[in-house]
């Protein structure tokens, strides 16, 4: 079987070194335009590109898959199309060439959309996983091929989540492959969407219910890390260990700190987190921070 590949990050090129890896026939691969990185602004290829150049797979970064794609399918014929976080939508032409399946990080049609991991996990699930289906035209809504259910853990982070998930995918996506065509199935039950990330999204309030709280900080651990105001400056906060409800008053207050982390009041209840990263500066436990006369308890975050 010759297999079409089309992803573009990290999650994406795991799947496809997997894909190789296990003997499968990738004939052709596409990725998003490489980008400029880092403080010198330099081109770095996508991490899709790297694994194909390192087993030689012609790599196409078409900026048009109408034209250019439906050249790609035209020469090297392949029987179907994989999909992983390649970062835009399919469209006819090229959609109808060929037989689209993308691997989805949610138990669809719960979470369609950019961000299935952090909105899973902001909002308090306890079960997500991988969904395969056929592409259509509309935003992650077609027919199943297969599905992978993983638990969620109460302090899970999105990096220990995101493993879990790739784990999954990858093996789901092999035994898809093996076993190719299977029947298909209309997607059912409540949908929700997973819009793209904003800087608005990493705003962290501590006048929210103590387990939103907790849930927004893990979901954005460790990467990109979410924000709250303390003392006039940004600052990132991660690693909630625990919450413990009660009735508290004053939101934001630094309560106590200890080795484990600092205990945070918001409504209902407490948070404890364990690191703090100011300005400038690298990620440190509040007790460092404490320390180092950073900062003390009965100081407020928020403003």
């Amino acid at each position: 079987m010759r297999i079409l590949f089309l992803g573009t990050p990290d999650f994406a090129s795991t799947h496809l070194e997997y894909l190789i890896e296990n003997d499968f026939n990738v004939v052709a691969v596409i990725s998003q335009p490489d980008k400029p990185k880092g403080r010198g602004k330099k081109i770095s290829f996508t991490p899709v590109k790297e694994i194909a150049l390192k087993y030689n797979i012609p790599v196409f970064q078409p900026k048009s898959l109408s034209k250019e794609g439906l050249k790609i399918i035209e020469e090297f014929k392949p029987d179907v199309g994989v999909v992983v976080a390649y970062g835009k939508l399919l469209k006819p032409p090229f959609l109808d060439a060929l037989e689209f399946f993308n691997v989805h990080a949610s138990l669809l049609p719960k979470y369609r959309g950019a961000a299935p991991i952090q909105r899973a996990l902001e909002n308090g699930e306890k079960v997500t996983g991988i969904t395969i289906f056929k592409i259509g035209e509309g935003m992650d809504n077609g027919p199943i091929a297969l599905k992978g259910k993983v638990n969620i853990g109460n302090f899970e982070t999105f990096g220990e989540l995101y493993l879990k998930l790739l784990n999954v995918g990858k093996k789901l996506l092999v035994e898809f492959l093996k076993n190719y065509p299977l029947s298909l199935a209309p997607q059912e039950g409540e949908v929700s969407f997973a819009p793209k990330i904003s800087k608005e999204d990493l705003v962290l309030d501590f006048s929210k219910h103590f387990c939103k709280v907790k849930d927004k900080i893990r979901a954005y651990d460790p990467l990109p890390g979410v924000r709250v105001d303390f003392n006039g400056n940004f600052v990132k906060l991660f690693g909630v260990v625990d919450c413990i409800k009660e009735n508290t008053k004053e939101y934001g207050k630094v309560v106590a700190v200890d080795k484990e982390g600092a205990l945070i009041s918001c409504e209902g209840g407490y948070v404890k987190v364990k690191y703090i990263q100011f300005p400038g500066k690298k990620k440190m436990t509040f007790y460092d921070a404490k320390n180092g006369g950073l900062i003390k308890e009965g100081e407020y975050f928020g403003g």
